[in-house]
């Protein structure tokens, strides 16, 4: 009996240390390979890439006819304030990539280490071409960012006629306002029941009262991947398609009208147009604290309809990054509005230079 229980022990340990040296053996070929020094340093920059991307702030625009130069300006504008670095998602007519690329490339190299860009031909949903032509060429391609950007998770789309008199980090912060429901910052169409377009004339559902305009839109597109925008999109186009007159951002107060919880509503002076000066001054925010985003609407960037525009925009045109801003871009800015006094826009010209002066006046003075 003794020898029995004893042999079937030392069976048990042979069996035991034979599982045990599988095991040793199953580890050490499970093992990771132990990587090169170009290996680590591969996986390291691949790891600051991803970090660089999450932390950054990522702006798109679209670009076709004869935007080029005036989204050349619009990104010059947000680098001049901007401290975080910026990556840039330009969607254009292949035709006009070779003349955007010369541009950007062309910049002082400690300005192009702020920045990145990424250019995009103009995508629609099956090739649908009559989206292009739905409002101003290729605007509707906004609709369809969260789709084609899949690997972002927040940006903040412009129309090329935008002009930033702030850093964009402040605009970023909204996003950190945003409650668990809501995918899009808009600002209101209107400030005036008496002058809003949207109250008077639409055919078609639009949000709240006075409804919103699309210019300046902070998108997590995440969220909206995760949502049903983009299908609705396409049913809201098939139902009203014979009552859009603004094209895509009919289509964004459609969709906000049945989505209400699904919009943040920034104020008037992030998105400044001539709407609120043209007649009456009615942008209270900007006149007691300055446009933070100028929006050129219906060309006042380079007509003489509203002259203020016009004289800001020809103020970061002329500007040269090799100039000092509170030397070149300011006084070049006042001499501009200045002449501008007599015109209905004119007249609270304040609205135009206060947040840049404040920005150039604390960067001087913290230097």
């Amino acid at each position: 009996m003794f020898y029995i229980i004893h042999q079937q022990a030392d069976q048990n340990v042979q069996e035991r240390e034979a599982t045990e040296g599988n095991q040793i053996i199953q580890n050490q070929s499970l093992k990771p390979k132990e990587l090169t020094k170009e290996e680590k340093l591969r996986l390291a920059e691949k790891e600051k890439r991803g970090r660089i991307w999450r932390d950054s702030i990522h702006l798109s625009l679209v670009v076709c006819g004869d935007r080029g130069n005036e989204s050349i300006t619009l990104i010059k504008s947000a680098i001049l304030f901007t401290k975080s670095y910026i990556i840039i998602h330009i969607f254009a007519e292949e035709e006009l990539h070779s003349a955007l690329q010369y541009q950007l490339n062309s910049w002082p190299s400690p300005v192009r280490k702020k920045f990145e860009y990424h250019l995009y031909g103009i995508i629609y949903p099956d090739s649908n071409q009559e989206w292009k032509m739905l409002f101003k060429p290729c605007a509707s391609q906004r609709l369809f960012i969260p789709s084609i950007l899949t690997n972002v998770d927040s940006l903040l789309y412009v129309d090329t006629d935008i002009l930033f008199l702030s850093p964009l980090e402040e605009i970023w912060f909204h996003f950190s306002r945003f409650n668990n429901t809501q995918l899009i910052a808009l600002a209101p169409e209107s400030e005036d029941r008496q002058t809003g377009w949207y109250n008077r004339f639409a055919r078609h559902p639009y949000f709240g009262e006075l409804g919103v305009n699309s210019g300046v839109m902070l998108m997590n597109l995440t969220r909206l991947r995760n949502s049903t925008w983009l299908p609705s999109i396409k049913n809201y186009y098939k139902e009203y398609k014979l009552k859009l007159t603004w094209g895509d951002q009919d289509l964004i107060n459609v969709y906000f009208h049945f989505h209400p919880d699904e919009l943040y509503v920034y104020p008037c002076e992030w998105n400044y147009r001539p709407d609120h000066c043209m007649y009456m001054s009615v942008c209270k925010g900007a006149e007691r604290g300055g446009a933070y985003v100028l929006h050129g609407s219906r060309r006042a960037m380079h007509n003489d309809k509203q002259p203020a525009f016009k004289a800001v925009y020809l103020a970061f045109d002329a500007y040269s990054f090799q100039d000092e801003m509170k030397t070149s871009l300011l006084p070049q800015l006042l001499k501009n509005l200045e002449a501008t006094a007599k015109t209905p826009c004119g007249t609270v010209r304040d609205v135009f230079s206060m947040r840049v002066a404040q920005f150039i006046n604390h960067d001087v003075k913290n230097r």
